[in-house]
């Protein structure tokens, strides 16, 4: 895919996730990999409504800027964020941090999201685990978060908000979708006295079943 067409994506992204309610302002980023070693990603502090393609930053994998097309732009905050995650997980080729609503009250809880219900397992894995706190763009933070997701699709920053990871944007948007949804199911749950927990042998077939054969069509129109 071409680059320009990798930027165009993160714009619609960025713009869905404001139509969704998922960001507020200008937090939240959004990253894609061009390939192995360089990596497109939402400038920092900039309205998503007035996003241009010249305004996404090219950087490679150790966060040098190969390309930036107007002055003053900066890549995203969370940069370190992005590139720890690529570097533990080769299979991830976007990411997309935001800050929604129920997923943040995990956040501020430091509570994992446990794997109650079918959609979230699927796409996840299982639970959300929450990484340990550490200040926002830091490396600390960085770290906490590519070890708390280990081998799921999504994982809570402590006291900060959300990040979903995918194959694709779409998957890694459509991740941050669901883990909002269940935590709002969660939270639901808990006040009708509690949310039973899924098996772990059926967390896993579900979500080997979601990886290899339900979510083609989504890889397919990328």
């Amino acid at each position: 895919m071409k680059i320009i067409q990798i930027k165009e994506k993160i714009i619609n992204t960025a713009l869905e996730l404001q139509k969704k309610g998922l960001v507020a302002g200008t937090w939240g980023n959004i990253s894609a990999k061009i390939d192995d070693d360089i990596i497109a990603i939402t400038p920092s502090g900039m309205d998503y409504n007035k996003l241009k393609t010249e305004d996404i930053v090219i950087v490679d994998s150790q966060g040098n800027v190969q390309e930036s097309n107007r002055e003053g732009v900066k890549p995203s905050s969370e940069l370190l964020l992005h590139l720890a995650i690529y570097d533990k997980r080769p299979d991830l080729q976007a990411i997309v941090h935001t800050h929604s609503t129920y997923a943040s009250v995990f956040a501020v809880a430091r509570k994992e999201i446990p794997p109650i219900i079918e959609d979230l397992v699927q796409i996840v894995g299982g639970s959300v685990e929450v990484a340990d706190y550490a200040l926002p763009g830091s490396s600390t933070l960085a770290l906490n978060a590519a070890l708390s997701l280990q081998d799921k699709m999504a994982v809570i920053l402590a006291s900060h908000g959300l990040v979903g990871g995918g194959r694709v944007l779409e998957e890694a948007l459509l991740v941050c979708e669901i883990v909002e949804k269940a935590a709002k199911i969660c939270l639901f749950g808990n006040l009708l006295g509690g949310c039973a927990v899924l098996d772990e042998e059926d967390v896993s077939v579900m979500h080997d079943f979601y990886l290899k054969h339900y979510s083609k069509p989504l890889l397919e129109e990328d």
